[in-house]
């Protein structure tokens, strides 16, 4: 399984309280480009609207500019491929406003490209700063067993 675009801003912005598995509806020309991992999710989110879940904001930029067709947009509103029953959980947790739903990878499974999102919540100053206090103490605790 091999990573394509991953969204480390949303890992540390949000808490992640739980985690799906979608499919994506792409069009020929983005294919190619997510699999060159020219693809973005910063900035992307999900929303849940007429039973559909649809991915925002994702930037694909164009595999060969001069081969894409005029009217491509690399800012697309996509389909994201979800069961009935996970499009109704997120449908009603996002009634709730201070929840969302974030992507936080693009990967391949057998062959389909997969995005993972995520049902999350916003992170507070304090949060931050305690995550940036324990990434830092990890890091030092590796280094003290590197050194050994």
């Amino acid at each position: 399984m091999s990573y394509y675009a991953e969204n480390r801003k949303a890992r540390f912005n949000y808490e992640i309280l739980e985690k799906y598995e979608a499919g994506i509806e792409f069009l020929g020309v983005e294919v190619k480009s997510v699999r060159g991992g020219q693809m973005s999710l910063e900035g992307a989110f999900v929303i849940i609207r007429g039973g559909e879940a649809f991915l925002i904001n994702a930037n694909i930029p164009p595999y060969q500019a001069k081969n894409t067709p005029k009217d491509y947009d690399p800012l697309r509103n996509r389909k994201l491929l979800l069961t009935k029953k996970e499009i109704a959980e997120l449908a009603g947790s996002e009634k709730n406003k201070s929840l969302t739903v974030v992507p936080l990878s693009v990967y391949n499974r057998s062959r389909k490209i997969k995005v993972e999102i995520a049902l999350v919540k916003g992170k507070k100053k304090y949060d931050k700063r305690e995550s940036i206090k324990k990434r830092d103490t990890d890091r030092e605790i590796r280094r003290e067993y590197k050194g050994l």
